[in-house]
């Protein structure tokens, strides 16, 4: 029997009922539970669901993406497997026993299973611009409108990189952190329908916003990320070369030149002219369809090459004026989330700080990624074996909650390793775990190792003394850092921007 969980982030669309309806109807084996992840950023009340004979559980993103809300739905699931339903697509009356046949059988290796995505066109005419471009989901790789993904990829890689805020590349970007950890991503049978949705006069312009997140795309895995996902070049250089003529011949009109002005201005009326023949030709050819298509590719070229300007100044260029909100919080373990005790063994002995439980409480209903960085040279000393400090780690995830990655040093001081604080290796590898950049950071702990790491990797740093913290450190910290009195005082303000 293969075990499942489905999530669906959702915003309220109507369809939403339709497609749980369906999974209650729909033969085969049932999954553990439904998670609806309620991504509005103001949800009044609850969503109305049906019965179903499965577990549904509602919760809440707060509006930040559908990245967020997926991250919300699948640390909450339980199941080995995470199945993404997009809201709006359509299950057929065998989809669950598909799912299973899809599953079953799959090695370790691999990670995730991509459904084959339909999307119907109309028979009696041309499709339009908007549905030509829902009919691409039909081709591209890894989308979520219906992916199974095995539950510790997610947890290896961090799940989907929340930077992400829109439906476009945190799928992609996620494939290819699995596809680059190891794991395998393989092609099922099941088909899932996805219906072609008619947008705004200018949705076309404002999915322009697209070009800062392949920005990010790049930063992320390097020059040839599209031809990895299986896409070609985009049309960015030519939106580039048609805005540059536009704004020559502006610029020359208004300087007296009006010979040169007419002539950027006739390359630029040719250009804008041939995206919108190349738009409209495949299209119905109707007065509407033409009128949005000639505005829109006046409008498209100078928009995307601001979204892309946009986007290198976010990702390709330190913040100065204050500090972006964090992404993750690596934590200091002794003395930080658990009492001190050295060499620790005992799992009956953790005792959690005080007001930790509390404060991770927060930052999981806040949507920000956690970790914990720790020095364990009890390990390398013999005096704690591996399996007795994997017991103590896991009962303090039993009192405070699930932790998404966990970095630890085992080594002694003597071995001069790269990962041990000060040193700044656990903290960069808890970044890439998490899937965020180290810069949206911050690191809490009760020593100064734990600044000096943070400051050595390049993410931000908050002290917690305790009584054994040497002044020494709190002074440092005080010129570098941040200090606070207490746990609950520190993701405060983290959360708040520790600058």
């Amino acid at each position: 029997m293969i075990d499942y969980s489905i999530v669906i982030p959702t915003t309220g669309r109507d369809n939403l009922w339709r497609l749980l309806t369906a999974l209650r109807k729909a033969d085969g084996p049932p999954p553990r539970e439904i998670i609806v992840v309620d991504d509005r950023a103001e949800a009044f009340e609850d969503l109305a669901l049906p019965a179903s004979a499965a577990q549904i559980t509602l919760l809440r993103s707060g509006g930040r993406g559908p990245a967020a809300a997926r991250n919300v739905g699948w640390r909450q699931a339980t199941a080995e497997w995470i199945a993404f339903l997009d809201d709006d697509v359509i299950t057929d009356a065998r989809w669950p026993a598909r799912l299973a046949a899809d599953l079953t059988g799959l090695d370790a290796t691999v990670g995730a299973s991509q459904a084959r995505i339909e999307v119907p066109l109309p028979d009696d005419r041309r499709p339009t611009d908007d549905e030509r471009g829902t009919a691409g989901l039909a081709g591209a790789r890894w989308i979520t409108a219906d992916m199974a993904y095995r539950r510790t990829a997610l947890a290896v890689v961090g799940g989907f990189d929340e930077r992400f805020t829109r439906a476009y590349r945190e799928d992609a970007d996620l494939a290819l952190r699995v596809i680059e950890d190891g794991y395998a991503i393989v092609s099922g049978h099941r088909v899932t329908t996805h219906p072609a949705r008619r947008s705004g006069v200018l949705a076309s312009v404002r999915a322009q916003r697209g070009n800062a997140d392949d920005v990010l795309m790049r930063r992320k895995h390097g020059v040839r990320w599209r031809s990895r996902i299986g896409e070609g070049h985009g049309r960015l250089g030519w939106h580039a070369v048609t805005t540059a003529a536009g704004a020559a011949a502006g610029i020359l009109f208004a300087l007296g030149h009006r010979r040169a002005a007419a002539a950027c201005g006739a390359g630029w009326a040719a250009l804008t002219g041939r995206f919108a023949a190349s738009r409209i030709a495949p299209g119905p050819r109707t007065a509407d369809e033409i009128g949005r298509m000639l505005l829109t590719s006046v409008l498209i070229p100078p928009v995307a090459c601001w979204q892309r300007l946009r986007g290198e100044l976010r990702y390709r260029t330190r913040r100065h004026r204050g500090d972006p909100p964090p992404l993750a919080l690596l934590f200091d373990r002794d003395d930080t989330l658990i009492v001190n005790v050295p060499y620790l063994a005992d799992p009956e002995a953790v005792r959690p700080m005080p007001g930790a439980r509390d404060a991770l409480h927060w930052l999981r209903r806040e949507g920000i990624r956690i970790g914990v960085v720790s020095n364990q040279s009890g390990v390398a000393r013999g005096l704690i074996s591996q399996t007795q400090l994997a017991a103590v780690n896991a009962r303090v995830e039993e009192l405070l909650g699930p932790i998404e990655t966990w970095q630890i040093c085992v080594h002694d001081t003597a071995e001069h390793c790269v990962c041990r604080k000060p040193a700044p290796g656990m903290v960069e590898q808890a970044a890439r775990a998490l899937g965020v950049d180290v810069a949206r950071c911050v690191v809490i702990g009760d020593t100064g190792a734990d600044v000096a790491a943070a400051r050595a990797a390049g993410a931000r740093a908050i002290l917690v003394p305790t009584a054994a913290t040497r002044q020494n450190e709190i002074d440092d910290a005080h010129r570098h850092a941040r200090v606070a009195r207490d746990l609950a005082e520190a993701v405060a303000l983290a959360l708040a921007g520790v600058r």
